[in-house]
């Protein structure tokens, strides 16, 4: 998986985010070393984002961040080729933006070390109904040929728990494929029977074609069941994928070792 480091300005893009919105308690899962929450904080706005690596690389995520996203720059350019440039003219452009990015991220999780919650889904370290608004990016779907519809359908009802009124999810389509998930319709009937209501809206973002479209959950209408201990009634824990740093194992392993691992 890829720890990414977006801005407060793609935030509001990606979920369509009002000045209404960013007057509400937001969460945001997984954080990443994205700057939304330190953006947001800069303009008084009460935003917490929660990231299964502040547990593992608290101190050095930004700068990980950074130097992954430098080190792995021709394959950046790769996968990126024929994505929409709107957001960023190139490679070189998105590593920069990025740069930045996680350099303001780094800042502030010093500086406000309590907006910065260790924790992962299916099962968040927040009580029922602790955020306003929750916003999840290129994670559940994204990954979703990775992570499942078991991992993904408690995913979705623990981003409903936790939220009052709603959540939203960008994008919705798998990024090794660029299509839509397949299992999204049936994802959304077994929501509505647990009385969680959803719709897809389009956004003004788009880098990756097609990918434009966010899932908006209303949680106004969901009770979720009594949580008896920890774990009880959250199957589908997040399958093993941790983030590879390529530039650390290049470092440790020496320049001949580096060069086999990107081969």
């Amino acid at each position: 998986m890829l720890v990414s480091a977006r801005s407060f300005a793609e935030y509001r893009a990606m979920f369509a985010l009002t000045d209404r919105d960013l007057g509400r308690r937001i969460l945001d899962c997984p954080g990443g070393a994205a700057s939304f929450v330190a953006e947001a904080g800069q303009r008084g706005v009460d935003a917490v984002a929660v990231d299964r690596e502040y547990a593992v690389h608290r101190e050095e995520l930004g700068l990980l961040v950074e130097r992954e996203s430098s080190f792995k720059r021709e394959l950046l350019a790769e996968q990126t080729a024929g994505f929409n440039r709107s957001w960023y003219t190139d490679a070189d452009d998105q590593i920069r933006q990025w740069t930045a990015n996680s350099r303001l991220f780094r800042a502030d999780i010093a500086a406000r070390p309590e907006r910065y919650v260790a924790g992962a889904l299916p099962e968040l370290p927040f009580s029922d109904r602790s955020f306003d608004l929750v916003l999840s990016s290129h994670l559940v779907f994204s990954y979703g040929n990775r992570l499942g519809e078991e991992f993904q359908r408690a995913a979705l009802l623990e981003l409903a728990r936790v939220a009052r009124r709603e959540v939203r999810l960008f994008p919705v389509t798998v990024y090794d494929t660029g299509e839509r998930h397949p299992g999204l319709e049936r994802l959304r009937e077994e929501l509505a029977g647990a009385g969680i209501d959803s719709r897809l809206e389009r956004v003004r973002y788009e880098f990756q074609p097609g990918a434009d479209e966010m899932l908006v959950l209303g949680c106004t209408g969901y009770r979720p069941p009594a949580r008896t201990a920890p774990g009880a009634g959250r199957p589908g824990a997040m399958p093993v994928d941790p983030v590879r740093w390529r530039h650390r194992e290049r470092s440790d392993r020496g320049p001949a070792a580096g060069a086999a691992q990107r081969a």
